[in-house]
């Protein structure tokens, strides 16, 4: 009788399935896993930080994202997307994960703008090669992927006063229609300080550039940068380390202006976002 007891509990011990295998690091604990934050819908032209576990791959739109010692990863949605859009996340204790994020539509109104300088609508060819070119070195700088993580920040504005035109609308220069607005102007008096919005790096800096004027690039970090146009002075060089709230220059109306104002725009590397729901974001 023994003998068959024994026989018995050897069979169910031999059919009972091996848990499978807790992932393990070097030291022999558990590798733990950490609740990813993404938002389930964002506005066209948002910037999106997400958090997740810091030695994750976090991958969207065919780039992989970095991610910060805190968890932090970063892209930004364009004027015209229309999602849904997908992330991808694969923590080390985990397989891929996809994350869905609807996107809500915006209007886009058109703006009439009117006295603009006949040869900065209509350029020359010898004008328009050297746009060509200033615009290139301007893109070539938007693609420094750098581990700042200024965009974590809560924004602030750069200058305060009347938004006199707003990101994404479609604009009309003397008649002709153009692209939409690729960030937002904000109508102060000639020479009042530019400050930067949040902390970062100088990466593109000219005191004269035919569309754009006095213009200043300021890398926060993982693809995401403020450009600063139209200024009459810059108080900045390439490579610079600024920090929220620094002078970086002062307004002036340089390059295809009709007043004096900043143009502030913001960039996910090459995708265009809206300054003004970055402020709303630290609210």
């Amino acid at each position: 009788m023994t003998s068959l007891l024994l026989l018995v509990a050897c069979t169910a011990l031999a059919q009972t399935p091996t848990p499978p295998a807790t992932p393990m690091v070097g030291g022999g604990g558990a590798i733990p896993t950490r609740a990813t934050r993404l938002p389930t819908s964002v506005s066209q032209g948002a910037m999106v930080v997400g958090n997740t576990h810091p030695a994750a791959i976090v991958q969207y739109a065919g780039r992989t994202l970095s991610v910060a010692p805190d968890g932090d990863f970063v892209f930004g949605v364009g004027r015209d997307e229309k999602g849904p859009l997908i992330v991808k996340i694969k923590q080390p204790a985990t397989g891929w994960i996809e994350h869905s994020i609807a996107v809500t539509a915006r209007d886009w109104p058109i703006e009439n703008i009117k006295g603009v300088p006949p040869k900065t609508v209509n350029p020359p060819p010898e004008i328009a090669a050297r746009i060509e070119r200033e615009q290139a070195q301007v893109s070539a700088a938007r693609t420094r992927d750098g581990d700042e993580t200024g965009f974590a920040q809560h924004f602030e504005w750069p200058v305060h006063g009347r938004i006199s035109g707003r990101f994404g609308n479609a604009r009309v220069y003397n008649g002709q229609p153009g692209s939409g607005h690729s960030g937002m102007d904000i109508a102060v008096p000639q020479g009042t300080p530019v400050k930067a919005p949040a902390d970062g790096v100088v990466t593109f800096a000219s005191p004269d550039l035919y569309l754009t004027g006095g213009t200043v690039l300021l890398d926060h970090g993982h693809g995401i940068s403020s450009n600063f146009l139209h200024l009459s002075r810059i108080d900045v060089k390439v490579g610079d380390v600024v920090k929220q709230g620094d002078v970086i220059g002062a307004v002036g109306m340089t390059g295809r202006a009709t007043g004096p104002h900043l143009h502030w725009g913001m960039s996910w590397f090459d995708v265009r976002i809206d300054p003004l729901l970055v402020l709303e974001r630290g609210k």
